[in-house]
C-alpha cells in the first residue's frame, strides 16, 4: 500500500502531539512535519510532496479554510476544530472530512482512510465533482444537506433565494450570484435574471420558455445565446 505522506497545521501543541501519535498508529501514513504557523506549512507544502493536510480551522495570520484555498487542490485536506460551526466552510472547499475535537482514533482512522488513493472516487471527491450542498435555514447553525440532483431549480427572491427539490422547497437567505459558484456549470444553467435551472430536469423548451415539473421559466435575453449553446450540443 502506497503511504501518505502528511503534515499537521494547528497552533495548540497538545492537539499536535494527540495527531502524532494517531499517525504513528495508521500503517498507510508517512509524517513528514507538523506546524503552528500557517505560513511556514504554506512554504514546507510549495517546496515538498503532500498528500494530506491535517489542518485546524482557527489559527493566526490564516485560518485553515483560507490556507486550503491557497494550497495546491490536489493536496487532500481534514479539518480539526473545536468550534461545529466551522463545518459549513470545510464543504465549501471540500475537505475530505471534518473532525470535532476531542478526536477519538476510531473517527480519526476513518477520516484518514478517505485520503487513500483506492477510495478517492468514492470517498475523496475533488473540488469540482461535490454531489450536495449544504443550504443555511432558520437559526445561526441549521443546515440542509441538498443532493444536486434532487435541485430542480433556483429562484431569486430579492435577498433570498428559493430552492424547488423533489418534493419540497428551501428558502434560504442568500443570491443567486453566491449559488451559482457553488453549482458545477455542467449540471446548472442560469437562463434569467431570477432563474437558475438544472439541465436534468427540463421537461422541454418552447421558444422563450423553459418547463420544469410544473412550472413554465422564462428565457432572459442576457443568457440566451449560452443557455442554447449548451442545448445545441446535447441535441441529437
Amino acid at each position: 500500500m502506497q503511504k501518505l505522506n502528511c503534515i499537521i497545521v494547528d497552533d495548540e501543541p497538545a492537539a499536535i502531539r494527540l495527531l502524532e501519535r494517531y499517525i504513528a498508529d495508521v500503517s498507510f501514513l508517512n509524517f513528514q512535519a507538523s506546524f503552528t504557523k500557517p505560513l511556514e506549512a504554506l512554504a514546507y507544502i510549495e517546496s515538498n510532496t503532500i498528500d494530506l493536510v491535517l489542518l485546524d480551522v482557527q489559527m493566526p495570520q490564516l485560518t485553515g479554510v483560507q490556507l486550503s484555498r491557497i494550497i495546491n487542490p490536489k493536496t487532500k485536506i481534514i479539518f480539526t476544530t473545536a468550534y461545529s460551526e466551522f463545518a459549513l466552510d470545510s464543504y465549501e472547499v471540500a475537505a475530505i472530512d471534518y473532525l470535532l475535537k476531542p478526536i477519538a482514533f476510531e473517527r480519526f482512522y476513518k477520516a484518514v482512510s478517505k485520503a487513500q488513493p483506492s477510495n478517492k472516487d468514492v470517498l475523496a471527491p475533488n473540488r469540482d465533482t461535490e454531489d450536495y450542498i449544504f443550504i443555511k435555514t432558520d437559526g445561526k447553525h441549521n443546515f440542509n444537506k441538498v443532493f444536486l440532483e434532487d435541485i430542480h431549480f433556483i429562484e431569486g427572491l430579492k435577498n433570498y433565494v428559493s430552492v424547488q427539490l423533489n418534493k419540497e422547497q428551501i428558502i434560504t437567505y442568500s443570491t443567486l450570484k453566491h449559488l451559482s459558484k457553488r453549482l458545477p456549470s455542467n449540471q446548472f444553467i442560469q437562463i434569467h435574471k431570477s432563474y437558475i435551472i438544472a439541465l436534468t430536469h427540463i421537461k422541454r423548451i418552447e421558444n422563450d420558455a423553459v418547463w420544469m415539473e410544473g412550472r413554465q421559466l422564462p428565457i432572459g435575453n442576457t443568457y440566451r445565446k449560452k443557455f442554447f449553446e449548451m442545448i445545441n450540443k446535447r441535441q441529437l
